[in-house]
């Protein structure tokens, strides 16, 4: 289960890093992102590309991003496995009317084994709330271009 583990964990960690290369060796072809509980957008099935590319038009407009995952349960049968977490994502950008925006939920992936490596197939968000300037995503937006 570590392996499967070390995907998830590798995923924030390479969205913190701007490792965007990264993303083509954890996630699979094909990865349904489901954000709907955030955004109300439905749910899209994206290649890597798309998914660096939708990110990289926010968050490095962040001084800082710190992605901390807790309380992981994780359950493989076969090549297949589920990891669910907590999350939460803390944004950082010096604004005269706060400097911080957090965002806390949950995630649920779904993971396939291909070709002896651990795919992100499905990754779901599950939004609880949202705490400090959320106006900070539209200015680190802004900031990206």
């Amino acid at each position: 289960m570590e392996t499967v583990n070390n995907t998830v964990v590798q995923l924030f960690i390479a969205t913190d890093q701007r490792d965007w290369e990264a993303l083509d060796q954890l996630f699979a072809p094909e990865v349904e992102l489901d954000y709907l509980s955030m955004s109300g957008s439905p749910a899209a099935k994206l290649s890597p590309q798309e998914i660096a590319d939708s990110w990289k038009a926010v968050l490095p407009g962040f001084e800082f991003t710190h992605h901390q995952l807790g309380n992981i349960l994780t359950t493989v049968e076969g090549g297949y496995a589920h990891v669910f977490c907590y999350g939460t994502a803390t944004h950082f950008l010096t604004d005269e009317a706060g400097n911080v925006w957090t965002v806390v939920g949950t995630y649920d992936f779904d993971l396939h084994k291909q070709v002896g490596a651990w795919k992100i197939t499905k990754m779901k968000f599950n939004f609880k709330y949202q705490d400090g300037n959320t106006g900070l995503p539209v200015k680190a937006m802004e900031k990206a271009k």
